[in-house]
């Protein structure tokens, strides 16, 4: 038996699982096993902590990108509300710009019409006037015809005027 080399390997197998039993190697891989296992459960429960966290998160940037979207479209509501107020008031002011102009431009008329009649009138009392002088000075002689022409001039020009 002691020349069996089966027999010297059982032998050491069972010194090294001595040995390895009284230098409390089990214990010592148990509890780095145990430390290792603890470790992972602390990375795990960080992990979720930071899923958690990293959810949180995003929930709150969505709510923050749908109220800005909220925002943006009472913004562009407000803009277009704005606008269309803007192009009432500015046609409503076109139109009474345009009234106000054309009123003017009716008065100038009527004030040129005016001025030509009176210039028409003017024009026809001083050939009227110089027609008749002129019929009257060929009808009449002499100094009676010239005192009649004077004074019916003068009367005419006072009943035109």
């Amino acid at each position: 038996m002691l020349h069996n080399p089966a027999f010297w390997v059982g032998v050491s197998f069972f010194g090294f699982v001595a040995l390895l039993a009284y230098l409390k190697v089990p214990a010592a891989l148990g509890k780095s096993l145990d430390e290792r296992a603890d470790a992972i459960r602390k990375e795990l429960d960080q992990a979720r902590r930071l899923r958690e966290e990293a959810q949180d998160l995003l929930a709150d940037y969505q709510a923050k990108q749908r109220q800005a979207e909220e925002e943006a479209k009472a913004i562009i509501e407000q803009a277009r509300r704005e606008a269309d107020t803007m192009k009432v008031e500015s046609e409503r002011a076109l139109k009474e710009s345009l009234v106000r102009r054309s009123k003017i431009a009716e008065e100038k008329i009527a004030r040129a019409e005016a001025q030509a009649v009176a210039e028409v009138r003017a024009a026809a009392v001083e050939l009227a006037t110089a027609a008749a002088e002129k019929i009257l000075a060929a009808r009449a002689t002499g100094t009676t015809g010239q005192t009649l022409i004077d004074q019916s001039i003068r009367d005419l020009k006072g009943k035109l005027n």
